[in-house]
């Protein structure tokens, strides 16, 4: 009976390893060869590949265009991030209170992330960061900012941080949920045993909702981690032509390397260090993660 049992198991269990092992786990062992080759196209075969050992990443970090792209995407991380989680974490709280209409609240602060990442940054360029019609130049006209139609908004100096303002307002309502899948399972007895002994609102959430949510906040940090290290369609819509420094990112840079520069006359590729960026990236995502189950090691309250 327990051999038939293995049996199953390992027959339901194939399909899902092998789709693992195809579409995960080889790209990323054959990325990281080819990381320590000098390899120009993807698609060349391991034959013609020369060996460089790890002039691929002293290149890469000699490369200044490739440091602008970890300062910005380190900034993204950590700026972009501070405001994602803080805004995340106050609806989340708002909207566990069982306030009227939380349900279209929930809905309303969610939808950007059903709408695709070319369509929202399209939006933002044309209708919010437009100079002459705007909706940002429009409220502070309103206001009376003298001006302010001769502000470009996504001109040099100004263009990371529009960019990043507006990637930022649609990763909130993702990062929301997370917090509202946490705060839902904290059950109402503490707080009112809390309320009883006194604890006011602000005490409350330190000592019941804080403690609860140590899981859920160790998953917002990594997936915010993961999405920051892909970030990649807003580089390309708020710099469509040449890579800027003020919005490339890695993998705006490792498109370059891998596919060539739709701009230049001569493509040069070199996928090698292309690969490079991926696995730099990767080892970002395995410290981050290391580091954030350091952080909140301790496991959830159990209840």
């Amino acid at each position: 009976m327990l051999k038939q049992n293995k049996t199953v198991i390992a027959v339901f269990l194939a399909p899902a390893v092998l789709c693992y092992l195809i579409v995960f786990l080889y790209p990323t062992v054959r990325t990281t060869a080819m990381s320590f080759f000098a390899v120009e196209s993807v698609s060349d075969p391991v034959s013609v590949w020369t060996f460089n050992g790890v002039a691929n990443y002293l290149k890469l970090f000699q490369t200044p265009i490739y440091i602008q792209s970890l300062k910005n995407i380190g900034r993204l991380w950590f700026i972009g991030g501070l405001g994602v989680m803080f805004m995340a974490l106050v609806f989340a709280v708002v909207l566990t209170g069982k306030i009227k209409g939380y349900k279209f609240f929930r809905a309303a602060i969610y939808l950007p992330n059903v709408v695709s990442a070319v369509a929202m940054g399209t939006m933002w360029l044309n209708y919010v960061y437009n100079s002459e019609y705007g909706l940002l130049t429009s409220v502070l006209v309103f206001f009376g900012v003298e001006g302010a139609n001769q502000i470009l908004w996504t001109g040099p100096g100004l263009r990371f941080w529009t960019m990043l303002t507006a990637y930022c307002f649609g990763m909130v309502g993702y990062h929301m949920l997370i917090f509202i899948s946490g705060m839902e399972q904290i059950p109402e007895e503490y707080y009112e045993a809390a309320l009883i002994e006194g604890a006011g609102t602000l005490r409350r959430f330190l000592l019941v909702t804080v403690p609860f949510i140590r899981g859920v906040t160790r998953t917002n940090i990594v997936m915010w981690t993961v999405f920051t290290v892909g970030f990649f369609v807003w580089g390309q819509l708020f710099s469509p032509v040449n890579l800027s420094y003020d919005t490339v990112a890695p993998m705006n840079y490792m498109y370059q390397l891998v596919f060539g520069a739709s701009s230049a006359a001569t493509t040069v590729r070199d996928s090698g260090a292309g690969a490079a960026i991926g696995v730099t990236m990767m080892l970002s995502v395995i410290i981050v993660f290391l580091a954030a189950n350091w952080i909140f090691r301790r496991n959830d309250i159990e209840v």
